[in-house]
């Protein structure tokens, strides 16, 4: 299969600088639920998934979480005003019964005609968990994940079944009509427990973009986990991008992204992001360690998203060429999927398309 581009469906809010929307921000700071600059409404949301489908991106992943609107509700408002755009949906196994799920992700590929995806996201805050009513802690919620899905991929087959385990016990339970095709379900993580569920069940595992270096060590291993299990995912990575005539003017931009930050704004929210349990979000926050002094961390590979936003926390900033030769890179490391944003979402996605795609 081909190197496939998706872009990011920003369902907490858009803007030109880290200091509007509120992506990733956590829960319990003031920047959580913050007024975004560019709201996520209906109508900006349609013009930008018709980009999207326009520029010939794959699909559009739609995050999930406290900060952003319902996954499901808004990729499903979006199906009629797109043609073949695919929904990379976000949703947390545990807030929802795998039956349920099963059905709601069959439904939803009749509808669409086929173009779901599923990003199985386990949690990786205690404290927004329990704001669900889900009183699991981290490595209990991958254990579950790994139930759902094995509950999923059973209610799919079509044919009655059975199911008693730590978390879910059905009975007689039957989905009307399996969905055709079945959604590929992407999983990401890097604790063990983690790793050990993406072995088992991802068809394409996701990782935040860190250096090289680490991104392939990580493929590595996830390979090596999956082959035991006699299977081969494919790999994809998950990061913004920025770019520019020259490279000078990309760095111009990227810093004008942190206007209105001051360091106790910084401060604040590595705070936050600290108290997080999930062990990739850890992996962010010490690529720079909170200081404004070190976010440049590889060529091109610039954190300081990661200095106030939660989840993805580095861009690749520099001219288009210099864009695409270190995506050419990861996909030498073994990426086979990048799932890329930027901000605003609607302009950086045309950038890309028109500069950056084609030297790919």
């Amino acid at each position: 299969m081909s190197t496939a581009f998706h872009w990011f469906l920003p369902t907490g809010g858009d803007a030109r600088d880290l200091g509007g929307a509120a992506h990733g921000t956590g829960i319990g700071g003031p920047a959580a639920g913050a007024p975004a600059g560019r709201p996520a409404t209906l109508g900006y949301l349609t013009q930008l998934a018709q980009a999207a489908d326009q520029l010939g991106f794959e699909a559009v992943l739609t995050p999930t979480g406290a900060h952003c609107e319902d996954a499901w509700i808004t990729t499903a408002a979006l199906i009629a005003a797109t043609s073949r755009l695919k929904f990379l949906v976000a949703f947390r196994p545990g807030l929802v019964e795998p039956a349920l799920a099963a059905q709601t992700a069959a439904t939803f590929q009749r509808l669409s005609g086929g173009r779901l995806l599923l990003n199985v996201v386990a949690g990786g805050s205690d404290a927004e968990q329990r704001g669900y009513g889900d009183p699991l802690g981290h490595d209990a919620r991958y254990a579950r994940a790994e139930e759902f899905l094995d509950v999923v991929r059973t209610a799919w087959r079509g044919t009655p079944y059975d199911h008693a385990g730590e978390y879910y016990r059905i009975q007689d339970g039957q989905l009307r009509q399996p969905p055709e095709p079945v959604p590929g379900v992407y999983f990401g993580g890097s604790s063990e427990p983690a790793l050990a569920v993406a072995a088992r069940h991802a068809d394409t595992y996701l990782t935040w973009g860190e250096p090289v270096e680490q991104v392939a060590e990580k493929i590595a291993r996830v390979r090596a986990l999956a082959a035991a299990r006699g299977r081969s995912p494919r790999f994809g990575l998950r990061v913004h991008v920025l770019s520019r005539a020259t490279a000078a003017r990309a760095r111009e931009d990227a810093e004008a992204l942190l206007a209105g930050l001051d360091d106790t704004a910084i401060a604040a929210g590595q705070q936050r992001l600290r108290a997080l349990e999930s062990v990739g979000q850890r992996r962010m926050l010490d690529l720079h360690g909170g200081h404004r002094d070190r976010l440049w961390i590889a060529p091109n590979l610039w954190a300081g998203i990661g200095l106030v936003r939660g989840g993805a926390g580095t861009a690749l900033v520099g001219s288009h060429r210099e864009v695409a030769d270190r995506l050419a890179e990861y996909r030498d490391a073994g990426v086979d999927e990048f799932v890329l944003s930027g901000y605003p979402h609607l302009e950086e996605a045309y950038t890309f398309a028109e500069h950056v795609r084609p030297l790919l």
